[in-house]
């Protein structure tokens, strides 16, 4: 058993979990504290969003709003500049005017923020990934794979989103194919596909939109087609810069219709004056958390239910280099994005038949294709049965879904919260799994200022930990620590 009093350990090296663990470093209440993220990814804060050397993938933002410091909107810039950033990368520069550099340098930012941290020994990184987490007395009993147990008076799950679901029974049938790709985070997916293959995309969002800009920039040239219930695309961005526009909490929405037509009602009114929806949903975007908490949970579950498609798709907004490019398909017919629902699917040797009803449309069309991939999303339901640990602890009684199905649930101290609806003192979820209690959690600055808030929490269990420490040794004197650079 590793690990001596105090320490708190991360699950889930990505971005939240990284932050967390710098923020933390650099507090003088965690001085004494061991911080510990288990993370299987050689580098920590890169995740599944910036873990990739696609050089389709970029920041879905200018890079002026990737900030790691709130108070600095500059610091990506200057590191940018100071790393000679971006080079080899000529597309960058989107005709907008901003830069939009490749996601997996936006991971070398994060992973450098946490570098001189990890090099003082401020935090370990166990390259591992989490087989067993259990209660002891008020402890955790941590096992990674690679054999390391550790003993944690804290514990924050910052742990990533679920594989993607394919729809029922697809992956029955599909399972095994060559060219099947139910899960496009896999180093390596899209490598099987073929220049000329005719490709079945599931799903219209972001990621689909990755797939595509992917396939095209490494001369896949056979016909696109992606498909979702609705046929929602992710939209790009306002050809010029905005201010947010609208007030959705003075006074705040009661249910998901009132916050329906006040959005309507906005954009009605913001295009009258000559603005664009996007500043609307920029203003939605900046009052989520507090539109959210001033909604029943009646009233959250239903925007998550009928809603949220349409959120996503004005919300989460593709770089112009890759609506650029999925654009160009849509306008030469090389490219289809289509409303509707596959009736049957069936493999015919490497071939692959598809049955497919359009939505409000009568007939079935009949298709054959190469490959299918899978991007759905995260299968937020099944976050419980994601990872074996995640499963234990809910047997456990220590961790449930959230009342709206988009990850655990928690406090508004981001505080597990148990079987019964009780916070566990010294379990913390972190991340887009507090979605359901914080409401917009996908953003980067929304995901980044929630890193913050979580560390500043566990920093408060530490004080107040120490101060009852100290009260019970006479002549205690405390031990002010160094600010880290």
């Amino acid at each position: 058993m590793t690990g001596a009093w105090p320490c708190i350990a991360i699950i889930g090296g990505g971005f939240s979990g990284a932050r967390i663990a710098a923020n933390l470093a650099c507090d003088r209440d965690m001085e004494g504290w061991r911080i510990a993220v288990f993370e299987p990814r050689e580098k920590l804060g890169c995740g599944l969003a910036y873990d990739t050397d696609d050089p389709a993938h970029r920041v879905n933002v200018p890079a002026a709003r990737m900030s790691l410091d709130p108070d600095d909107a500059d610091h990506f810039l200057r590191w940018l500049d100071a790393h000679g950033e971006p080079r080899d990368d000529a597309g960058a520069l989107a005709s907008d005017g901003h830069l939009y550099p490749r996601r997996g340098l936006f991971g070398r930012y994060v992973e450098d923020s946490v570098a001189p941290f990890l090099s003082e020994g401020r935090i370990v990184h166990y390259r591992e990934r989490v087989i067993g987490v259990e209660r002891t007395g008020s402890a955790w009993e941590i096992r990674g794979d690679g054999g390391t147990e550790l003993r944690a008076d804290v514990l924050v799950v910052a742990a990533t989103h679920p594989a993607p679901e394919a729809p029922a029974g697809i992956e029955d049938v599909l399972r095994g194919h060559v060219r099947y790709v139910p899960d496009t985070t896999v180093p390596g997916a899209l490598t099987a596909i073929r220049p000329n293959d005719r490709v079945l995309i599931i799903g219209t969002g972001l990621t689909a939109a990755d797939v595509i800009a992917s396939l095209r920039t490494t001369g896949r040239t056979g016909p696109i087609t992606a498909f979702s219930r609705r046929g929602l695309r992710s939209r790009g961005h306002a050809c010029q810069a905005q201010d947010p526009y609208g007030d959705f909490t003075s006074p705040p929405a009661e249910s998901a219709t009132e916050l329906l037509v006040r959005v309507r009602r906005a954009i009605a009114s913001a295009e009258a004056e000559g603005f664009t929806w996007h500043a609307v949903f920029d203003a939605l975007r900046a009052q989520g958390g507090q539109i959210w908490r001033n909604l029943p949970v009646a009233e959250r579950r239903r925007l998550v239910q009928r809603l949220r498609p349409f959120w996503d798709v004005h919300r989460f907004r593709v770089a112009p280099q890759i609506d650029a490019i999925v654009s160009a398909g849509l306008q030469s017919g090389d490219i289809r994005i289509l409303a509707g629902t596959i009736t049957r699917i069936e493999r015919n040797g490497d071939e692959i038949a598809v049955a497919f009803r359009r939505r409000r449309a009568g007939g079935t069309e009949h298709w054959n294709v190469d490959a299918v991939v899978v991007t759905t999303g995260p299968a937020h339901k099944s976050v419980l049965k994601s990872q074996s640990w995640l499963d234990a602890l809910s047997t456990a009684g220590y961790l449930q879904a959230d009342a709206v199905g988009l990850g655990l649930a928690c406090s508004e101290s981001s505080r597990a919260l148990d079987h019964q609806g009780r916070e566990t003192e010294n379990l913390f979820i972190a991340g887009p799994l507090a979605r359901g209690t914080f409401g917009e959690l996908m953003g980067l600055p929304q995901v980044n200022d929630h890193a913050i808030f979580v560390a500043a929490q566990v920093a408060a269990l530490a004080r107040a930990r120490k101060a009852a420490a100290n009260a019970r040794v006479p002549g205690a004197v405390h031990r002010g620590c160094r600010q880290a650079p």
